[in-house]
């Protein structure tokens, strides 16, 4: 689960780590009320920033420096409302329908702090780099090793040295060594304690006065610990989501919206992956990565069709299941059920293997519905391409 910039730094601001101060705002009018008390409070400097679920707002126009109210006002007014368009939104864009008006800062420098889990070694790692303000991704891709790790034992959790590793490795100044650890073990305090998968402060910044402060950050939930906080549950905003992923959500269903035109149903996160593969091996386009899971009924069945039938790309249906936890019989009752509910008419291009296949393939063969078989998964990957391009 993602949240926006201002409730990531709210978070933040309880774990102790320093966050310029900032107000929220949904309309012209508060947006131009914070602005005149940030000036009124002796800030030369105010920041107007979009609040949308992505990277790159600054250069999509989405994020102003105002030293003036009148130029404060009229940032807010150009941004509030507006489609911004950046590199991870898409060239369809994001409404903006939140800003930031946040105190500018005296900048000094601009580094780089994140955790996550590095998935080679099983641990958190922690990672920092003088390559603040910038993509992280380029910097890892262009010059690897600019960006210092740590790897945080689990039993021991973040340890100081590490931390003060960290703060040299950035070049920091002598007396801004024991803040800097502070800072890095509040933010790993944050991160367990709220269950991230990702927490970023990027740029994390220096200041003239010998300051540090975290600009910018962005934070990401797990969203299998969620049931553990249901206050930041509340905090999920799902006009920032793609409406049908909302959808999947309410019936526990793992979805994710694709550009393709043959819509996926599968059992299994490694075999979802594994068909999509299949599909642009074949020459094909997934619409989607939709698991079901191990425990589906046919509600949930049902409710995957129609997510699937709501996407208007959609030429074909591919449905491969490996019966374990869910027999194929089970699904083979369901998809039945809900192809009759619902009134499908695109192709449905099946491959079941598994628990009870042979009773899911006489209940599909006595069902009366218009489908194909694939033998395995490249017959059936070609099969679902050929369908989707209208070939007989």
């Amino acid at each position: 689960m993602k949240i926006h910039e201002y409730q990531a730094k709210e978070i933040l601001r309880k774990y102790g780590v320093p966050v310029p101060e900032g107000e929220m705002v949904t309309t012209l009018e508060d947006a131009d009320r914070a602005a005149k008390q940030l000036f009124s409070a002796g800030n030369a400097v105010v920041v107007i920033k979009a609040q949308i679920h992505a990277g790159g707002r600054g250069k999509g126009g989405g994020v102003k420096v105002t030293k003036t109210l009148d130029d404060a006002n009229a940032a807010s007014k150009a941004i509030l409302g507006m489609q911004l368009i950046t590199h991870q939104t898409g060239p369809q864009g994001q409404k903006v329908q939140r800003l930031l008006v946040e105190a500018g800062s005296a900048i000094e420098r601009e580094l780089y702090l994140g955790i996550t889990l590095d998935r080679l070694n099983g641990k958190l790692t922690f990672m920092a780099s003088q390559a603040g303000g910038m993509e992280i991704e380029e910097v890892a891709a262009e010059n690897p090793d600019a960006i210092y790790k740590e790897a945080i034992e689990p039993a021991l959790g973040l340890q100081p040295w590490q931390a003060r590793n960290l703060a040299f490795k950035l070049g920091l100044k002598p007396t801004q060594i024991n803040a800097a650890v502070t800072f890095m073990l509040g933010l790993y305090k944050a991160y367990v304690e709220t269950d991230c998968s990702l927490l970023e402060i990027n740029p994390f910044i220096t200041t003239k006065d010998d300051k540090l402060a975290a600009l910018d950050c962005k934070i990401n939930f797990d969203d299998n610990a969620m049931y553990r906080h249901k206050d930041l549950k509340e905090l999920r905003d799902v006009a920032e989501e793609d409406p049908l992923e909302v959808e999947a959500s309410k019936d526990s269903l793992n979805y994710i919206k694709l550009d393709g035109s043959i819509a996926c149903m599968v059992n299994g996160a490694g075999l979802a992956m594994a068909t999509m593969d299949i599909i642009q091996y074949s020459g094909g386009s997934p619409a989607n990565f939709l698991d079901v899971g191990g425990g589906a009924n046919q509600q949930q069945i049902e409710a995957a069709f129609a997510i699937l039938l709501a996407d208007p790309n959609v030429k074909a249906i591919f449905i491969n299941i490996f019966g374990g936890i869910l027999r194929v019989d089970v699904l083979a009752t369901a998809v039945v059920a809900a192809a009759r509910n619902l009134n499908v008419t695109l192709p449905l291009i099946l491959r079941l293997e598994g628990t009870n296949v042979e009773e899911g393939r006489q209940i599909l063969a006595e069902s009366g519905l218009k489908y194909a078989v694939g033998a395995t998964m490249a017959e059936a990957a070609k099969l679902a391409v050929e369908a989707a391009k209208g070939a007989k």
